[in-house]
């Protein structure tokens, strides 16, 4: 299939993942997000949401250049993690009461780890985006074999009242990790409760197969803050089902599943009907299944580079 549909290609529906400026200077556009005892930055927080934020007396803000936001270590080296752990916290449950931001959708979420922190430190998940850190999500494509040898893969419809993405195709199995999990604890997880796939049946079959990293700018399709930046990590993983298992939605995250044809997915993907970071997960799978190569794609090199972004944070 060739890989132009309405102006849309594969390069950019990687570029509307990997979408931050890679000639911008952050220390001049943004500000730095700082951590006790550590001199490497570890997030891009926008102008706007600076002025916005209600800082408490646990955080020191510079507006010099280098700009920077600098979290401080209220114990004095006795128990920084839990400093910091207790700063976010506080700051996080005064911008849900005071409901100021967006992104946060008036709720609490789960903990999402700082991972180029050096020691174990987290906020809430809604909450990462405003602060730039680098997010970590796992995913499976789930795919079988019929009996003419043709590869169909498990593609899930996303329910209509989901903050991002509402009504959109996905993959088969996806979820954020958080802090003190693992990305194969996670799709196990996921996997339960998005497909209601057994854990044994997943821990038999599932092969990891790589990471994905890019860093995405919110834009004028997400519904919260726009200009949020977003550095991502993906742990892609393969799941070869038998041909009498079926997922099924499990929770209400997702309304149904289809068996799709690989080209009934790659023209899904030219028209733009699935999720962006879903789009670069099954980009990169039909790449290393042979459906996308150097023969018939013109942009394969440039693909390849774009789902692997090196990331401005230490990595986990």
């Amino acid at each position: 299939m060739a890989s132009e549909a309405q102006g849309r290609t594969y390069l950019s529906l990687l570029q509307a993942c990997d979408n931050f400026p890679y000639d911008i200077v952050p220390s001049d556009t943004h500000y730095l997000l700082l951590l006790p005892n550590d001199d490497q930055p570890h997030g891009y927080l926008l102008p706007e949401i600076v002025q916005k934020m209600p800082w408490t007396s646990h955080f020191q803000v510079n507006h010099s250049t280098p700009r920077t936001v600098s979290v401080l270590d209220s114990s004095n080296g006795k128990d920084t993690a839990g400093a910091v752990n207790a700063a976010f916290s506080e700051l996080i449950n005064i911008c849900i009461e005071q409901n100021l931001f967006h992104i946060l959708d008036g709720k609490h979420s789960e903990p999402f780890a700082i991972v180029s922190a050096k020691y174990p430190v987290h906020m809430e998940r809604f909450a990462a985006a405003l602060f730039g850190i680098t997010s970590r999500g796992a995913y499976i494509t789930a795919y079988t074999q019929t009996p003419e040898g043709e590869m169909k893969l498990w593609v899930g419809r996303r329910a209509a009242h989901l903050y991002t993405s509402p009504g959109m195709l996905d993959g088969t199995v996806a979820g954020g990790i958080k802090a003190g999990s693992s990305p194969l604890e996670t799709i196990i997880h996921e996997a339960d409760e998005e497909a209601s796939l057994p854990e044994n049946l997943v821990r038999e079959r599932v092969r990891s197969v790589g990471v994905l990293t890019y860093i995405t700018a919110t834009g004028a399709d997400f519904p919260g803050e726009k200009g949020l930046v977003i550095p991502d990590v993906i742990y892609v993983h393969d799941l070869e089902l038998p041909g009498d298992v079926v997922p099924r939605p499990n929770d209400d995250e997702v309304e149904t599943f289809y068996s799709m044809t690989v080209e009934e997915v790659q023209r899904g993907l030219l028209n733009g009907e699935f999720k962006p970071d879903s789009a670069a997960v099954l980009i990169d799978f039909f790449i290393r299944h042979g459906v996308i190569t150097a023969d018939n794609e013109k942009d394969f090199v440039e693909l390849s580079m774009q789902l692997h972004r090196r990331l401005p944070f230490r990595t986990p």
